[in-house]
């Protein structure tokens, strides 16, 4: 046991967050989802959005929720949501644009299709948000689009399946030139590799990308979220495993990190529920419902970016 638990500090420790920084539910209003996934949060943490589907996954829809007195409430779909499998939303750094990827038909057809980025744009973060428009190639294709996350010159880092002769999934990135999107490019070999690397946050400056990497050599179990920080050169250095406190054995994944509270939020399948005993019905009905029960949930934990970048 003291072997495990100082090699448990000196993770920590070596990561750059406190022992006393926990994971948590971001927020015990968000237990009345059944399964949810993918927070993004305005620059006045007043608004957030995210996704909330069926057990298993075959719909989703795009939910805000509005910040009141430190609490997450007043939640509805949004108005262009609840009709196709929309997931995965993102708020750019200005909030005036909102990217999602969607299966929702396109090209005026009637018929589902392939995943596909799509963005709706608003004049002011209290106007109305317009209706979806697709992003168009050379970002959307045949196959399939995730994850959008924009940096602030509108550089725009996503997740696809097209390369899966060669690999799996892989996290591409296509620059903004000031009028259209460039050609898109897979990120490095310190970022992607033959297997399945998804769900890339990019920061605001482009100077760190977070994002899960499936059954990973490194990994502590299923998918885990890892960290790559720039050099001086602005190539993506080794990506760095998060570590045991905020990875489980379980899923991690769609990262969004928080720089004004300093919170990474993530969505995890922990289960904390597998070692409890339950002596009756009632008590296993409340270890079913409790929130680390290993469905799809939002997490979030305060981190040192800086601190995680020096070591």
């Amino acid at each position: 046991m003291k072997v495990i638990f100082f090699g448990y500090i000196f993770l920590v420790s070596f990561l750059g967050y406190s022992q006393t920084n926990k994971v948590l539910p971001v927020d015990e209003s968000f237990k009345q989802f059944l399964s949810c996934r993918d927070f993004t949060i305005s620059y006045n943490e007043k608004e957030a959005y995210f996704t909330i589907q069926n057990l298993n996954e075959t719909k989703g829809a795009i939910v805000k929720a509005e910040k009141v007195k430190d609490e997450w409430k007043n939640f509805e779909i949004v108005s262009f949501s609840g009709e196709h499998r929309d997931i995965e939303p993102f708020l750019t750094p200005d909030n005036l644009r909102l990217y999602f990827s969607s299966n929702r038909p396109k090209d005026n057809t009637t018929e589902e299709g392939d995943y596909d980025i799509w963005y709706v744009e608003r004049a002011s973060i209290d106007s109305a948000w317009s209706k979806p428009k697709n992003v168009g190639s050379p970002i959307n294709t045949q196959y399939n689009e995730f994850y959008p996350s924009l940096s602030k010159n509108g550089n725009l880092y996503y997740t696809s399946d097209k390369f899966t002769t060669i690999s799996k999934d892989d996290i591409l990135l296509s620059k903004w030139n000031g009028t259209t999107y460039e050609h898109p490019i897979q990120l490095n070999e310190n970022i992607n590799s033959k297997g399945y690397e998804f769900n890339a946050f990019i920061s605001p400056d482009e100077d760190f990308i977070l994002y899960t990497v499936y059954g990973a050599k490194d990994g502590l179990g299923s998918g885990d979220l890892y960290i790559s920080f720039k050099d001086e050169n602005g190539e993506f250095l080794k990506r760095k495993n998060l570590g045991n406190q905020i990875n489980s054995n379980r899923m991690e994944y769609s990262p969004f990190y928080d720089k004004v509270s300093e919170n990474l939020y993530f969505t995890s399948k922990r289960d904390e529920t597998k070692n409890k005993k339950a002596t009756n019905l009632s008590e296993f009905n409340e270890l079913a419902k409790s929130y680390i029960n290993g469905l799809s949930r939002i997490y979030k934990i305060k981190i040192d970016i800086k601190e995680l970048k020096r070591n």
